[in-house]
């Protein structure tokens, strides 16, 4: 492959799975003399977006960030204000998710939600559950480090009942009892707001992520935003912990002579 095909490869390169930590709506709203809520409101619009340019990008799995355990610890007032915006985007944005093909799925306790909320979040799952396209995944009082522990435990029950024994146990088998057993891991991972640390979110599914850190405040994510992000993305070189050399042996072999994606860490990538 000659450097300028090489070049344009990374250039074409889009993230099969995209998480993102949606930070700032508060910060947003107080730099303009509003309150907390109006922020998290302008911060809804910011998803709408998001969610299209991801579909007509070619992306096909997007996690968003929505509400996590540590949420909850939010002042009352804040965290009905969420719940309420959660509601609203079930309720109106259902039409536009399934014209683009879009199938909601959720990771996270849904249970923990108010009632209402919940029922609304269920509808929209089942709505749009034949859409085929691009999987809009709600982290929804969700947290990386309680999912792990909820995995292990479930395990735990099942070996002592002799349905699994230690030596089945694998990366595979252990993900497979967590809420994000259906989803690939992340690929880009990008958080607005500043800060520079990921907060309990996909701990166990972003261990080769390309991170994305951006000062900016939620609100003001744009569709030329992720684009940028996509871009900062393809210019990586995804190793995999394999050397540039071996990474470049496996990409210019032909397609018959690869490894098997059962032991080719370069599957993710090309996908």
């Amino acid at each position: 492959m000659s450097e300028s095909n090489g070049s344009k490869s990374k250039q074409n390169r889009v993230p099969r799975h995209v998480a993102i930590i949606m930070d700032g709506n508060g910060r947003w709203a107080k730099a303009r003399g509003l309150r907390r809520y109006e922020g998290h409101a302008e911060g809804a619009r910011a998803v709408r977006d998001a969610v299209e340019t991801s579909a007509r990008a070619g992306i096909q799995f997007l996690t968003l960030y929505a509400f996590s355990i540590a949420n909850w610890a939010r002042p009352p007032v804040e965290v009905r204000a969420l719940m309420a915006l959660l509601l609203e985007f079930a309720h109106k944005e259902r039409a536009e998710l399934r014209q683009l093909d879009i199938r909601v799925n959720v990771i996270g306790c849904l249970d923990d939600l108010p009632l209402t909320t919940r029922r609304a979040v269920e509808d929209l799952i089942a709505y749009t559950r034949e859409c085929r396209g691009m999987t809009l995944t709600l982290a929804l009082s969700y947290g990386g480090r309680q999912d792990i522990v909820e995995a292990a435990r479930s395990l735990a029950v099942r070996a002592r009942a002799g349905l699994v024994l230690p030596e089945d146990i694998d990366e595979e088998f252990f993900q497979s009892q967590m809420t994000t057993h259906a989803l690939p891991d992340v690929d880009l991972l990008i958080r607005t707001g500043g800060e520079t640390r990921v907060s309990d979110f996909l701990l166990f599914e972003s261990a080769y992520a390309e991170l994305v850190f951006l000062p900016i405040m939620w609100p003001d994510f744009k569709p030329a935003t992720l684009l940028d992000a996509i871009g900062v993305y393809a210019s990586k070189e995804r190793r995999f912990g394999l050397t540039s050399e071996q990474v470049q042996e496996i990409e210019l072999a032909p397609v018959h002579e690869r490894p098997s994606p059962a032991f080719d860490p370069l599957d993710r990538a090309r996908a």
